[in-house]
């Protein structure tokens, strides 16, 4: 197949890149200790991520696949042809593909904070779509963002799969939201993976799994702090602690401290009491009914929604108000 890539736009926004330095250093001076989980993905960090996605206990990725391809002709026909399509935080965009040849949208916008990675991915769309327009956007999407294409009389539908609004506090998920519903704007659309609530066994079996490759994924962060800054963490006087809040409604990823000892950076120290921990993620999971009204807020109203056999896993379509 060729294509010379005339399809294919690019747009730099040069959004701020996360400072590694200053985030891990001021989320571990605080009372309770946490670093943001973006800074999970560097590249080993990125692969073992695929290879949890993989594993007998890990449900989400599979499941949610599999909703899509059940039920593609009746969320086609929610989303209707011709419109925008806009995947904020598009990544591999591996899940649009199933989307892309059935609703045949005017134009695709991937939107990631990667530069190079964005490129690469959309180049490869642009050969294997060569009728699609595709608007690549380096963007950081989880600020005020806007549509790098005129959007005129099509109608724009926003994806967002895997169950990644999960990883957002519920407020700030409504205020991500809610930029989702300004971006799509009126009559817009919102197709979403969410993950559901359901028996606790299987939650902490996914987070758990017994190959132990969640635990070497949280584990990396520590080699990823220790290579880029200049650190001292003894991974193997950490361990792996992930579990279901059942209060909060959430899963809970946590690095243990084994022992009593001291970890530097940079200069600084930092003391770590046997059994003090490090806050790495939260993994929200809701009810149909709890989403629709998180969602409600941000100014969504449900249309449709379809889970697997087992209820494990749910993927909506919502329209704006």
């Amino acid at each position: 197949m060729q294509n010379t890539l005339n399809t294919l736009s690019f747009y730099d926004f040069h959004p701020v890149q996360a400072n590694l330095h200053d985030e891990v250093l001021f989320g571990l001076n605080q009372s309770v200790r946490s670093i943001p989980p973006k800074f999970f993905y560097d590249e080993r960090g990125s692969q073992l991520f695929d290879n949890i996605c993989n594993t007998p206990e890990y449900y989400p990725t599979r499941t949610e696949m599999g909703i899509l391809e059940k039920n593609i002709d009746d969320i086609s026909e929610c989303i209707g042809a011709e419109c925008i399509l806009v995947e904020p935080g598009s990544g591999s965009s591996e899940k649009v593909r199933m989307l892309l040849d059935d609703i045949r949208p005017q134009a695709y916008v991937p939107m990631d904070i990667s530069k190079d990675y964005l490129l690469t991915v959309a180049e490869q769309l642009a050969l294997e779509y060569p009728w699609l327009q595709i608007h690549a956007t380096c963007v950081d999407f989880t600020r005020n963002i806007r549509l790098p294409v005129s959007v005129d009389d099509h109608r724009t539908v926003a994806f967002f799969p895997g169950s990644s609004i999960g990883n957002f506090e519920p407020h700030a998920a409504v205020l991500f939201l809610k930029n989702i519903a300004t971006i799509v704007g009126p009559h817009g659309g919102l197709l979403i993976g969410v993950d559901l609530k359901k028996d606790p066994r299987i939650l902490n079996a996914a987070y758990n799994d017994t190959q132990g490759i969640t635990a070497e994924f949280n584990l990396n962060l520590l080699h990823r702090i220790n290579r880029e800054l200049d650190a001292d963490f003894d991974v193997n006087k950490f361990d792996h602690h992930a579990f279901y809040n059942e209060t909060d409604g959430r899963i809970e990823m946590h690095l243990v401290s084994n022992e009593s000892q001291d970890i530097h950076i940079n200069g600084d120290t930092f003391r770590f009491a046997a059994g003090e921990n490090i806050h790495t993620e939260n993994s929200y999971k809701y009810s149909i009914e709890e989403f629709q009204m998180l969602a409600r807020q941000a100014g969504f109203d449900l249309v449709n929604a379809w889970t697997d056999a087992n209820q494990l896993f749910s993927v909506h379509y919502y329209q704006t108000q």
